[in-house]
């Protein structure tokens, strides 16, 4: 099982750019399919992309596409998010998740098993 640190939120206007990274540990990362989650205050934890770890199909959440890009790296063990066009109703703590050999079901929360700390990212009007 991969541990999961987080890390590239801030504070940016909106319009704005951030890249966020997802570093793991562990051999099998590249069997790991990887996602990211976010919540802001007061919300449920929501869906923002995924990448299946067989075919690298990515998936997102319709407030996102478009916008959001997720990307993994299996050499460096880190997958990335990278966040263009930043909204304030893009304000949240992000999450990184992973789930072994996960195919299906990837925008829910409950497939996965591990879980970084968070970053935050706030986006100002």
């Amino acid at each position: 099982q991969v541990q999961l640190a987080e890390s590239g939120g801030g504070l940016v206007q909106a319009g704005g750019s951030l890249r966020l990274s997802c570093a793991a540990s562990g051999r099998t990362f590249s069997s790991h399919t990887m996602a990211w989650f976010r919540q802001a205050p007061g919300k449920e934890r929501e869906f923002v992309a995924a990448i299946r770890y067989n075919d690298n199909i990515t998936q997102y959440a319709d407030s996102v596409t478009g916008r959001f890009t997720i990307s993994k790296d299996n050499a460096q063990n880190t997958v990335y998010l990278q966040i263009n066009s930043l909204k304030p109703e893009d304000t949240a703590v992000y999450y990184c998740a992973a789930r072994l050999l996960l195919r299906y079901g990837l925008e829910y929360a409950g497939r996965y098993d591990t879980w970084g700390q968070g970053t935050q990212v706030t986006v100002s009007s």
